[in-house]
């Protein structure tokens, strides 16, 4: 995702302005070290459950204060540094946006991502 021309193409919308005062954005990247023990880790495989992902969107869009929700995660094989998952979340305030983008990161992480780590001997 090229961050920079997602958000230029939100704020086209006409609406975006009566509805739009934050938007913050995540942008997972492969580690260079496990989160379980700090091995040193040299690949990371993924496989994502598209669907789900959506439907936890679309769940979250329902939310108050929220405008719009993008969304783009990666399956395959990936080296450290490489990007695997953007979340854009984009609304009125920051008390309805923070809460948003912390929940649906945990849920996503949680139910439609499976990851394998790839770590040095």
């Amino acid at each position: 995702m090229d961050i920079s021309k997602t958000i230029a193409e939100l704020k086209k919308r006409p609406d975006f302005t009566d509805r739009v005062g934050m938007m913050l954005i995540h942008n997972g990247t492969v580690r260079n070290w496990s989160r379980q023990d700090g091995r040193k880790v040299i690949g990371l495989e993924t496989e994502v459950d598209h669907a789900k992902i959506e439907a936890l969107r679309q769940q979250y869009l329902q939310s108050p204060g929220i405008y719009e929700i993008v969304i783009e995660a990666r399956s395959g094989k990936f080296t450290p540094g490489d990007d695997l998952l953007f979340i854009i979340v984009a609304g009125d305030l920051r008390e309805h946006i923070k809460p948003v983008l912390a929940e649906l990161l945990d849920r996503v992480k949680a139910e439609a991502i499976r990851k394998r780590e790839v770590c040095a001997a």
